[in-house]
């Protein structure tokens, strides 16, 4: 069995487990409504990938600039692309907690409201990519809004949320700086942190793999 084989299905057994975890091995937490403390394991590390896909990004658009190689571009765009797509799953899985917990799926929350800026703030690097003709100036432009648009995940994400009172419960590691999450409820969150990055990187590797090939017969055609 070859090593990419064999990643590929130690992924899909370790995501099983921890969809088993979250179920089965854990307990409903105190403080929470039936059994919407389970999509912890889900929300957080969905908006984890998100964050880990835009810095990716940056770190690839910022290689472009300084080396003009359409690889970096390549892989720049699709790290926006997957950062966008779990954007999208840690918001809907956050409407469903709070429909759950609040009564309503939208309540302009802190937190919901700086994910919605931050959605915007990337569909619009989709956008002046599409309004771009020319490859290497549309490349150039790009890198340099994921660069700036990066700028403003650290206080979207971790700052704006904490300046302002939220309905949002604590992150596992609370403002207090403690940890008061049951161990196992810390185990299987830190798998599922685990498998939502790995289940990135693959997709990812996947994702650049297909872009390079379609970039290649566009150059052909040209």
């Amino acid at each position: 069995m070859k090593v990419g084989t064999a990643l590929k299905w130690f992924l899909f057994v370790w995501m099983l487990a921890v969809i088993w975890a979250a179920f089965y091995f854990v307990h409903p937490a105190e403080g929470f409504i039936g059994e919407s403390s389970r999509i912890v394991f889900f929300h957080v590390p969905t908006a984890w990938v998100c964050v880990l896909a835009f810095l990716v990004s940056c770190i690839y658009s910022i290689r472009y600039l300084m080396r003009r190689d359409p690889a970096d571009d390549i892989r720049a765009a699709v790290a926006s692309r997957l950062g966008l797509l779990f954007a999208v799953l840690a918001t809907v899985t956050g409407a469903i907690f709070a429909r759950i917990m609040w009564n309503a799926y939208w309540n302009w929350d802190p937190r919901q409201t700086s994910i919605t800026i931050l959605l915007l703030i990337y569909a619009a690097y989709f956008a002046l990519r599409s309004a771009v003709p020319d490859p290497e100036r549309r490349a150039a432009l790009a890198a340099v809004y994921a660069i700036l648009a990066f700028v403003t995940v650290p206080f979207l994400v971790f700052v704006v949320p904490r300046i302002y009172w939220s309905l949002h419960p604590d992150t596992i590691i609370n403002t207090r700086g403690t940890n008061e999450f049951d161990p196992r409820y810390t185990m299987t969150l830190m798998a599922s942190l685990a498998g939502f990055t790995g289940l990135f990187a693959w997709i990812y590797s996947l994702e650049c793999r297909i872009d390079r090939i379609r970039h290649r017969r566009q150059e052909e055609v040209l």
